[in-house]
């Protein structure tokens, strides 16, 4: 008798974690694990949810017309060129769905965000892992692995969990030295916390084998809406909308993503309160004798002696309600990532790592 069994690939697919939200005894919790906006959306998006509840018994168009609108006025791009998604992890999905499958290989960094390897596996694809150098994605190590079955290239720029980034003559070196049959994905989730960074746009107006995709869950405050976005070259565009599904956005998650990204004062504000706390952050932290990478996102990658040290840190914040990432799953068992929250959140982070320290001497 027949079995019922998945697709190959899926039961190797380790099921995604997210960032813990509640310490059990403790009721004062500080969530520093997902890399959230500390000071949440933009007011003109709450009021723009609320006013669109009144229309929820209605379906939402499909196509996202006046968000990609929106999103290309704000970024002077092709609104033709821009797909939306239930966050950037759909258009993740949507890229392997479309372009890769069994005997394919997807090839992501060393430390690269999960979905990449879920997202492979869920394909059927086999997903390849690069070295990266000092936890910053190595071009050359990229080039290496590719071979005739590489479909795709994913490098999250800032990348998640390290913080770190590589130039644009680096991007356009790998997009310019990849196999023809392969697309280079541009994961831009952290981009707007660059200074005079576009995430890749530009690249991909200059090559046809370029995709850069987008969220609003970090410098918007939206993560719990889940709404996202890719931008590509226009075939790329036209293959990806034949899978997505014709309703996949609310309009409760367009109301609130036009508003938030029309709402520059409030972007602005946000990112400017995460550089001057993220320096302050890792200064602090470095004096007491915890490194860390510069950082170009909106969290540290903080660095203990030992797994077992980043574990009892973990513990010992934890234990004071502040709850961090640890990243053992990415390859980086000795450090914790610490989302950059508020002056006050800030604050307790370092009381914690030195009352840890004070409790060892």
């Amino acid at each position: 008798m027949a079995q019922i069994t998945p697709q190959p690939g899926i039961m190797e697919i380790a099921l995604y974690e997210g960032g813990q939200s509640h310490v059990e005894g403790v009721n004062d919790v500080l969530k520093l694990s997902s890399n959230e906006n500390p000071y949440g959306p933009s007011p003109d998006a709450k009021q723009a949810i609320a006013d669109a509840i009144g229309q929820i018994h209605r379906y939402p168009n499909t196509d996202h017309l006046p968000l990609r609108e929106a999103i290309a006025e704000v970024h002077g791009l092709d609104p033709d060129r821009i797909i939306c998604g239930v966050g950037s992890d759909e258009i993740i999905q949507f890229l392997c769905q479309a372009y890769a499958g069994p005997g394919d290989e997807v090839l992501h960094t060393e430390h690269g965000f999960a979905m990449y390897r879920i997202s492979a596996l869920a394909a059927g694809a086999t997903p390849v892992e690069a070295p990266e150098r000092e936890r910053v994605t190595d071009v050359d190590a990229l080039l290496a692995a590719c071979t005739e079955r590489t479909r795709l290239v994913f490098i999250a720029n800032p990348n998640n969990p390290t913080g770190t980034m590589i130039g644009g003559n680096e991007l356009a070196r790998l997009a310019d030295g990849l196999p023809e049959q392969a697309i280079l994905v541009l994961d831009g989730a952290y981009a707007e916390f660059v200074d005079g960074y576009d995430g890749g746009a530009a690249l991909v107006e200059a090559r046809e084998n370029v995709v850069m995709t987008r969220t609003f869950s970090k410098l918007y405050g939206l993560g719990g809406l889940r709404v996202g976005w890719g931008y590509a070259p226009k075939p790329i565009i036209d293959v990806m909308n034949r899978i997505r599904m014709p309703f996949n956005l609310s309009e409760l998650q367009m109301a609130a993503a036009i508003a938030a990204i029309r709402d520059r004062s409030w972007a602005v504000r946000c990112k400017a309160e995460n550089a001057r706390l993220r320096v302050w952050l890792a200064e602090e932290l470095a004096a007491l004798g915890v490194p860390s990478d510069t950082s170009l996102a909106n969290f540290i990658l903080a660095r203990f002696a030992s797994a077992a040290e980043a574990e009892a840190v973990d513990a010992h914040l934890k234990s004071r309600g502040v709850i961090v990432r640890r990243v053992a799953g990415y390859g980086l068992p000795h450090c914790l990532r610490i989302t950059v929250g508020d002056d006050a959140g800030c604050r307790r982070v370092v009381e914690g790592v030195r009352s840890f320290r004070e409790c060892l001497s």
